[in-house]
């Protein structure tokens, strides 16, 4: 996986005027959906929360970025260590992050973000859906790759699983949870909601994506959405090439749902979510701004489709179709 994304300028600006209204870092993590260690960080280098400005943290954040460093879990044996331990009991990036603070209250040396343990990480989905996951770095020493595979692989998606690895039951329609997503672009591609739909019952899920469409982002609102679905309904996903989802992995690793990757320029690969997509345009026309939409007119757009009678239903419409799932599945459940 490749580096975490920077703060942007914009990220900083909001962060200059949420400090001037008094709002604490948590308040703007939640904000820019960024941990709230993150923003505590970027306020403390630049002057503390009564001198903080946009501009000069910016200009000094290239400055920095300047600078060659070595990334934290080379540096420090003592910490990798820590970290694989932890992966070797099965406790997610999460967990050790947190943990670290527990063990080591006063050793600032031991301190890694759960997203810098997923950039030491790849990820592997193959055959029956399986994850394997792998620290990078167990010998110490960086993992280079070779010049003409970097070159050869430039503009490409690190990890991208292709469609034609996605298992049978994925592509079944009769099995529901195997779902195909997107985003659509407001005006001046400058807005986006992301689009899930189910293949099986044709349940959509919209899920808003404030500001702008970050790996990072797109990753961690995703992910929040499909924590909210039963299991039945988180199968996989498919997508198509979109850099928005470069942090595939770490959707993987925090939902245990694998993505699968269209070939180029091949939307009839998710011809489910290209109808869908369509038919969201009534409601959310191009020359429009997305982001003014709340989650909650999300939500009832996403109902309203999801009430339609369709032909391939034997006109059930799809929240029919998964309120019997749903059913069956808690009655399974509780048997």
């Amino acid at each position: 996986m490749g580096q975490r994304d920077p703060l942007r300028r914009e990220e900083r600006e909001i962060i200059s005027r949420e400090l001037a209204k008094g709002n604490s870092a948590r308040h703007i993590g939640k904000l820019l959906i960024r941990h709230h260690s993150v923003i505590s960080r970027e306020i403390a280098r630049n002057g503390g929360e009564n001198s903080y400005r946009a501009t000069e943290a910016d200009d000094r954040a290239g400055e920095m970025r300047a600078r060659p460093k070595p990334r934290k879990l080379e540096s420090s044996r003592r910490l990798h260590d820590v970290v694989n331990e932890g992966l070797k009991r099965e406790w997610s990036p999460e967990q050790i992050s947190n943990r670290l603070l527990v063990d080591f209250p006063d050793d600032p040396e031991m301190r890694v973000s759960d997203e810098t343990i997923y950039e030491s990480l790849y990820l592997q989905a193959r055959g029956e859906l399986r994850t394997e996951l792998k620290l990078a770095l167990r010998s110490g020493r960086a993992r280079r790759e070779p010049r003409s595979r970097a070159a050869s692989s430039k503009g490409q998606i690190t990890g991208m699983v292709n469609i034609s690895e996605r298992p049978p039951e994925a592509t079944d329609r009769a099995i529901p949870g195997n779902l195909e997503g997107d985003l659509i672009i407001g005006k001046g591609s400058k807005s986006q909601i992301a689009t899930l739909v189910d293949r099986s019952t044709r349940f959509t899920v919209l899920v808003r994506i404030p500001y702008d469409r970050t790996a990072e982002r797109v990753a961690a609102l995703l992910a929040m959405k499909m924590e909210t679905l039963p299991e039945f309904m988180r199968k996989s996903i498919t997508w198509d090439q979109g850099k928005e989802m470069a942090r595939h992995a770490s959707f993987t690793v925090r939902t245990g749902i694998p993505v699968y990757f269209c070939d180029p320029h091949s939307p009839w690969q998710r011809g489910t979510n290209e109808n869908t997509n369509g038919l969201l345009r009534q409601y959310f026309p191009k020359s429009t701004d997305l982001s003014l939409h709340t989650q909650n007119e999300l939500d009832m757009v996403a109902a309203r489709l999801n009430g339609r009678p369709r032909k391939t239903l034997g006109w059930k419409t799809p929240f029919e179709a998964y309120s019997e799932l749903l059913a069956e599945s808690c009655g399974a459940t509780t048997t």
